[in-house]
């Protein structure tokens, strides 16, 4: 029986550009649809770094109660913000065709990158990452949606502050001041959006199937199971970025220390046919190299 379908999204133009993008996508293939805006706790509250806040899935809890008490049918995440275990009775249902992948550094002019300088970031793999490579540097916290962080770096005398390009390409906020940091390895999903639906909704799953794509689908697994294998969480300096050319695939995981002075790097090439726990194979090299001992430290640094 066809009914409409209930999107939920937070209420940041990114998140509603995301979500309008599904709902069109759903339209075009004849599904009727209706968009519910829903204000997530990770952006509301704005005055600690996340993970000083202690929940995994921060922006998507919301979402998820609204879905398990009915008042959605539908939720479209940045996948890269999703909790590697999802709550029960929920389901990934699509993958999107990903977007751009890397981090870019929105900055005031660059004479300050062999001295001293100041990047703001909320991202504890961006400050590790920026900080190995930059040990003069200091990182100040930042948070907020991408439209308020844009704001803050205009408002504060910092030298630049890091975002994910897919994000500002999405809403059309990439200036003309910025530099790829191909160096630096992405967040696990990164560029990807998820929707997610109820299990028991098989007809919302049929209509989200038609949505995915496969290949990205594929890679974004291996970076979440590698990420999943080495922490359970979002808490840590992680970066996993799995890439297929041709019938093979390019993965790359990193752990760093906090203040970015120990990294511990994996790198495999392998079949697709053949990326069966790929992820956890390349967590356990990670964690028999050092990681294990490095992320004790991280969680108790942390608290």
């Amino acid at each position: 029986m066809a009914k409409t379908i209930r999107i939920g999204t937070r209420d940041s133009e990114l998140a509603l550009w995301q979500a309008t993008t599904v709902q069109k996508s759903l339209e075009n293939l004849g599904y009727e649809t209706h968009l519910i805006p829903v204000k997530s706790t990770g952006d509301l509250i704005l005055d600690k770094p996340l993970y000083e806040l202690g929940i995994t899935g921060i922006f998507t809890k919301t979402l998820d109660i609204a879905m398990l008490n009915g008042t959605i049918d539908i939720a479209v995440h940045s996948m890269k913000d999703v909790p590697t275990a999802l709550p029960k009775g929920i389901v990934e249902a699509a993958v999107l065709k990903r977007a751009n992948v890397q981090d870019i550094l929105v900055h005031k002019g660059l004479d300050f990158i062999e001295q001293e300088g100041v990047i703001a970031t909320g991202s504890l793999r961006r400050k590790a990452q920026w900080l190995h490579k930059y040990p003069t540097h200091r990182v100040v916290d930042l948070r907020g949606n991408v439209n308020t962080r844009m704001q803050k770096l205009t408002d504060n005398d910092w030298n630049g502050a890091i975002f994910a390009a897919a994000g500002l390409e999405r809403i059309n906020l990439k200036p003309d001041l910025y530099m790829n940091l191909d160096w630096m390895t992405p967040a696990p999903a990164q560029g990807a959006m998820l929707v997610v639906a109820k299990e028991e909704d098989k007809y919302c799953r049929e209509a989200l199937a038609n949505l995915n794509d496969k290949n990205s689908e594929i890679c974004v697994h291996i970076e979440r199971e590698f990420l999943r294998e080495l922490e359970g969480g979002c808490t840590a300096p992680i970066g996993a970025l799995a890439k297929i050319q041709n019938d093979t695939i390019n993965f790359r995981g990193v752990l760093y220390s906090l203040d970015g002075k120990n990294k511990i790097e994996v790198h495999k090439m392998i079949k697709v046919s053949d990326t069966s726990n790929l992820g956890k194979t390349c967590a356990q090299e990670i964690l028999n190299n050092g990681g294990k001992e490095l992320m004790e430290k991280i969680k108790a640094e942390i608290g």
